[in-house]
């Protein structure tokens, strides 16, 4: 059966003259456009031919193009296919996979395990910080702080530098925010944060307004998809925080419009997430700009190698924090569902017409594909948004809206939903390809389960 083309994403990926996409391709097409199967399913990924290399993989939404998604390229030369290249310098990631054995994808869960009630050293009123942050601390509704709150927020006060290790959710972004905004009030010091997704520097950016509240501190997002005119004309006014990902922070800075020679404290969030995208090399390039005296605020899920060469060049004598539980929660079941040839996405139908499937997260491997199975569940009643780096960034705000607030229960995205996004109450997650390495599994499947709930981990497999 042929499927005709009928969106610019599924345009975009294929040479002129295609008329089909999607599954039951006959080899000769698959040949000629340069894609493959993935699954039997219509699921689509890019060989390795020179068409397209740029979009093979998403990165957040950075493909280092003429208009990157994480930062903006200058204009570069152009490829034998038409493409821009970029000239900025990120590390390539390393695209192997690794072969995991699927008895890992399973592991029952009997019963609900509550989680242990933390007992904290501080309350918030204890902090040294200004009484207006306070006030805002109490506004949000915080009560008692979290682990990596109650042990952090008293060392950055103090100046010194921190390596917080912690998981997705656990509260980190108040445990550095506060004490960079008590900086700013009590002397005036600039701080820049980086982090590896557009959402994510969304979600940080929505918390700063609320702590920063009547005080008259400003920030400016740096971050792409969105409006480089925007971001110069905000820039050239006054601001305190910049919060933003590594290819356009460092992009911005490139062209004097952000100086980093002004910036004392610099935080990055999800390091070993920006790490493993490739940003090694703008983040080191990003702090060899900044002061010699400056504090440093580093926040990761996990402690790689790489990580720990950054922390030993850039850091003085940091204070290491580890509040890092399980991985994911004791309280998911994980299971497998054996597709047969052609059937995959039958079997996700199938699934999704379950009244216990309340909101979904369903993970696949590309951007295509995301994009080509949102519209095919759209197409067949199942109301569905996706998130994707190749997605508008006012379209992909609108879609992770939408799912929050429960307007929506299925959302399709890449990896970049897999981490640092706080969505509340998901019952299932589904991973529709398997996931490159079992880190990634990991970080996926902890989308659900939180708290005293139970989660559904669905893993598609051959």
């Amino acid at each position: 059966m042929k499927t005709q083309l009928k969106s610019t994403y599924q345009k975009r990926y294929l040479k002129k003259g295609s008329s089909s996409f999607g599954f039951n391709k006959p080899n000769s097409d698959k040949k000629k456009t340069g894609l493959k199967e993935v699954f039997g399913s219509g699921a689509i990924k890019q060989e390795k031919d020179g068409y397209n290399k740029g979009y093979k993989q998403d990165r957040g939404g950075s493909n280092r193009g003429y208009k990157s998604g994480n930062g903006f390229a200058s204009k570069g030369p152009r490829t034998n296919n038409g493409s821009f290249k970029g000239n900025g310098n990120r590390s390539k990631k390393n695209f192997r996979e690794e072969k995991i054995d699927i008895n890992r994808f399973i592991q029952k869960c009997s019963e609900v395990t509550k989680e242990d009630v933390y007992v904290p050293t501080n309350c918030f009123n204890d902090f040294n910080v200004d009484s207006k942050i306070k006030a805002n601390i109490a506004k949000k509704g915080y009560v008692t702080p979290t682990p990596i709150q109650d042990k952090t927020i008293p060392l950055a006060v103090e100046g010194k530098d921190v390596v917080g290790i912690a998981n997705t959710g656990t509260g980190k972004t108040a445990a550095f925010l506060i004490p960079a905004i008590d900086k700013c009030l009590k002397n005036k010091t600039k701080t820049i944060i980086i982090v590896p997704t557009r959402e994510l520097a969304l979600q940080i950016e929505e918390e700063f307004r609320g702590f920063t509240y009547g005080l008259r501190v400003f920030s400016v997002l740096c971050i792409g998809g969105t409006s480089v005119g925007k971001q110069i004309f905000s820039l050239k006014k006054n601001h305190d925080f910049i919060i933003g990902t590594p290819g356009r922070i460092k992009d911005m800075a490139q062209r004097k419009y952000i100086k980093l020679a002004d910036f004392r404290t610099i935080v990055l969030d999800e390091v070993d997430r920006m790490l493993d995208m490739g940003f090694i090399d703008d983040i080191s390039h990003i702090i060899s700009q900044l002061p010699q005296e400056r504090q440093n605020l580093f926040f990761s899920a996990t402690l790689p190698a790489k990580m720990d060469g950054l922390v030993n060049r850039f850091l003085k004598d940091p204070v290491k924090i580890s509040v890092k539980k399980q991985e994911y929660s004791p309280n998911v079941n994980q299971t497998v569902v054996r597709i047969g040839n052609g059937k995959k996405y039958n079997i996700l139908c199938d699934l999704l017409n379950k009244q216990e499937l309340e909101k979904v997260i369903i993970f696949a491997k590309t951007k295509v594909s995301v994009e080509k199975l949102s519209e095919q569940l759209n197409s067949n009643g199942f109301n569905s948004e996706s998130i994707h780096g190749d997605k508008r960034q006012s379209k992909r705000e609108k879609a992770l809206s939408r799912f929050k607030k429960n307007q929506t229960k299925i959302l399709v995205t890449t990896d970049v939903a897999a981490r640092g996004l706080d969505i509340q109450d998901i019952t299932h997650v589904i991973n529709y390809d398997i996931p490159a390495t079992y880190d990634d599994y990991v970080h996926k499947i902890g989308r659900t389960g939180r708290g005293d709930k139970r989660g559904e981990a669905i893993t598609f497999v051959s």
